[in-house]
């Protein structure tokens, strides 16, 4: 049985996390690879967020950032409780078939600090829907981002 665990994000990642940010399955919903790679690596110093490594029997799999939700005033998080954590989140090739495995043990592990998760993946992401369903995660609900794209407002309760 595979076993999950989690480690946190550090600069020597970054290259791996690059090289997982380029493949197509990934590229295609985080677009510009340089840039989101920019912001992985500024927000190791954002005490708010915290990134972390998952690990498939201690195998980088997949990288995922939580954060408070109303932290940055994200407009698509309105009405969620204050205390929610939002997830953002992407596997490398190791990690592609088991996002709902990893991400279920990641936010049964959130759901002690917090009693809301919520994730908002971009609607035509099918592939990842699937994968949030299988973690527990919830909602159709379509609101616009800061940037005025679409985000399903998916949530997982305590």
């Amino acid at each position: 049985m595979d076993r999950f665990g989690f480690r946190p994000v550090t600069r020597a990642d970054l290259p791996m996390l690059a090289d997982w940010l380029r493949q197509p399955e990934v590229a295609r919903w985080w677009r510009g690879a340089e840039a989101e790679l920019a912001g992985i690596a500024e927000d190791l110093d954002e005490p708010a967020m915290r990134q972390v490594i998952a690990l498939c029997n201690g195998t980088p799999i997949a990288y995922a950032q939580y954060y408070p939700a109303h932290h940055w005033g994200a407009p698509h998080f309105a009405g969620l409780p204050g205390d929610a954590l939002a997830i953002d989140c992407f596997s490398g090739p190791r990690g592609f078939g088991r996002g709902g495995l990893w991400l279920r043990a990641l936010s049964d592990a959130l759901l002690a600090e917090a009693p809301v998760l919520v994730i908002d993946p971009e609607p035509g992401n099918l592939r990842a829907i699937r994968a949030y369903e299988k973690a527990g995660f919830r909602g159709e609900e379509l609101r616009p981002s800061e940037d005025g794209t679409l985000a399903r407002i998916m949530t997982r309760h305590r």
